[in-house]
């Protein structure tokens, strides 16, 4: 797969200009972030198509992957590099057909589901809400050692996501994932690059041990 995936950036948006959001996630790419992915869930399609094109073109002068959520049309029209779905939107097989050899990430909450996406394509997942999050997406708890025999049954790196902060990076100790998304805990943080530089710090140090 093309793509590293140990500090995966999720964006939200927080009543915030685009100019502001747009620093911030260049703030982010400038300290290290190794794959953002843009998501929104309330724009047109113009608006979430012209907004990519801008998120892009920062994601791409720091040579990091910009992945789309949901929306493989958006992918293509932008040629980002790849685009994450869950379990609402078109299934994994025939999203596949659409992108070609783009990265496919998919949602799951259960190591049934993570076997079918793997089958039918998937190049990594992302499995949570691990912990309470405050994003306006609503998910159900995944527990740890869900996530953990997820890893243990498909040969796919695997994603953490959902209300991960600084001190919490300890608890996926022995969990086998290959990366952490985090959406509040950079994009609301007082200084980005300071807190970017710190969970990738962390999170380099569990995959040590």
């Amino acid at each position: 797969m093309k793509a590293d995936l140990n500090l995966y950036l999720v964006t939200a948006r927080y009543e915030e200009t685009e100019e502001v959001f747009l620093q911030k996630i260049e703030e982010a790419c400038e300290n290290g972030m190794t794959l953002v992915q843009l998501r929104e869930k309330e724009l047109t399609t113009c608006a979430y198509y012209e907004l990519a094109k801008k998120v892009k073109q920062v994601t791409d002068r720091y040579q990091i992957p910009l992945i789309i959520d949901d929306r493989a049309d958006i992918c293509l029209a932008v040629d980002a590099a790849g685009v994450h779905i869950g379990d609402d939107e078109l299934p994994t097989a025939v999203t596949r057909k659409i992108i070609g050899d783009k990265i496919l990430g998919v949602s799951v909450k259960s190591v049934a589901q993570a076997k079918k996406v793997e089958a039918a394509g998937a190049d990594y997942l992302g499995v949570g809400a691990i912990f309470p999050t405050t994003t306006k997406v609503t998910t159900k708890a995944t527990s740890l050692e869900t996530l953990q025999q997820i890893t243990q049954q498909v040969s796919i790196p695997v994603v953490a996501i959902g209300g991960i902060t600084e001190e919490r990076i300890a608890e996926f100790e022995h969990t086998g994932i290959q990366g952490i998304a985090v959406v509040s805990e950079i994009m609301q943080a007082k200084n980005i690059g300071q807190k970017v530089r710190q969970m990738k710090d962390k999170f380099a140090q569990l995959e040590g041990d």
